[in-house]
């Protein structure tokens, strides 16, 4: 009985290959799927070379390869406490870069703001380093951190004060933790900003690269990789997403402060020491004031700047509809020879010294314009 199974396998797999193999050639080629079942055998059509990068591209791949490296994740803990008075540990990411081989890394003051459980720094190649906090810059949204490890590669810093809206930039960060990405766009505008403290940002770069929660603290980059700023906030009404307006802080805004963070862990903000208020040609016309323009010296701060100089505030209160302003004081027109027209004015000024640099400043005082040396001291408060 098992015999005849075994010969019966024997003829049926022997006939199949018989059958099979003195098939026509034309009946052979038939496909399963015909005409009539509604499909078609898959053809695919491959590239038989690797691709070929435009000149476009090919800097795109360059610069990212140049540059992300020095690129980090900066993860801060801290403790808070929840409804029931339990420790509750949380973190917030952000970006930053490195400046130098001695482990010296830039990026937000917000990013490290409330770390008091320490901060970790990931880089490109995924090895992880506690951060020490070197300096802080409240006002201008920096933060100066040094990590001790080996082999590190910093950025080149470029010169913002050439920069041309229309300008190709990068932005290269950990957007939602999703470390090493890269976008790219133009410079939208270049103008003053107000931070997130409400202090104003001079000469802020305003992008249309996508920047999103996670980028704050990570490189605005021009077409050669060099760093021109430091991207921190979005405009984003209420999305927590990029909507093509981003803005960055100019790098040299943190190149004045880098040797006050490094030598002193603050910035020691230059001053005039004295409470301003601006002053347009409308209100310089119904003032009869001798300038139609300028910042009006309302209070010199005891001990301050001004005050050594000789400078003048006012004397006689007044009010602009329910705002109470100072008159009498002298009214400053020109900081080394550069025109004032607000305190913005001014502060872009002093973002460009330091506490003992002396400056000329010029003031009408009555009908007399005069100019007048002056030693900057340190701010402190909300003075200019």
């Amino acid at each position: 009985m098992r015999m005849r199974r075994i010969l019966l396998v024997l003829l049926l797999v022997g006939g199949f290959w018989y059958v099979a193999a003195h098939l026509p050639g034309d009946l052979r080629n038939l496909s399963l799927i015909g005409p009539g079942s509604g499909g078609s055998a898959l053809q695919l059509t491959e590239a038989h070379a690797a691709p070929e990068y435009d000149s476009e591209e090919q800097n795109n791949i360059a610069v990212y390869k140049r540059v992300l490296p020095s690129v980090v994740n900066i993860t801060a803990t801290n403790l808070v406490f929840n409804f029931f008075y339990g420790a509750v540990p949380q973190q917030g990411q952000g970006s930053g870069f490195v400046l130098d081989k001695a482990g010296h890394v830039l990026t937000n003051f917000h990013v490290v703001e409330n770390a008091n459980r320490g901060i970790e720094v990931q880089l490109s190649n995924k090895h992880k380093y506690t951060a020490k906090v070197i300096g802080t810059d409240r006002v201008h949204d920096l933060a100066l951190l040094q990590i001790d490890a080996p082999n590190l590669q910093p950025v080149t810093l470029a010169d913002s004060s050439g920069l041309s809206v229309g300008q190709k930039v990068y932005a290269i960060g950990n957007p939602f933790g999703l470390t090493g990405t890269m976008t790219r766009g133009i410079i939208s505008s270049i103008r003053s900003i107000r931070g997130a403290e409400g202090a104003p940002i001079e000469d802020a770069i305003q992008t249309d690269a996508a920047i999103n929660p996670g980028n704050s603290g990570g490189p605005l980059l021009n077409s050669r990789g060099e760093v021109i700023g430091i991207n921190t906030m979005i405009a984003s009404n209420g999305a927590e997403q990029s909507s093509g307006i981003g803005f960055a802080i100019p790098i040299n805004t943190a190149k004045a402060v880098l040797a006050d963070l490094t030598r002193y862990g603050k910035v020691k903000r230059p001053s005039l020491g004295i409470s301003s208020f601006a002053i347009g040609p409308d209100l310089a016309e119904q003032l009869g004031l001798a300038a139609d323009y300028g910042v009006l010296i309302q209070k010199v701060i005891p001990g301050g700047a001004a005050e050594r100089a000789g400078l003048r505030g006012g004397n006689e209160q007044a009010y602009l509809g329910n705002q109470p302003i100072m008159l009498g004081g002298d009214l400053i027109v020109a900081i080394d020879g550069q025109q004032v027209t607000d305190p913005q004015d001014i502060q872009a000024i002093m973002d460009k010294h330091q506490a003992g640099d002396t400056i000329s400043v010029t003031v009408v005082r009555g009908r007399r314009q005069m100019t007048i040396k002056l030693i900057l001291g340190e701010a402190r408060g909300q003075t200019t």
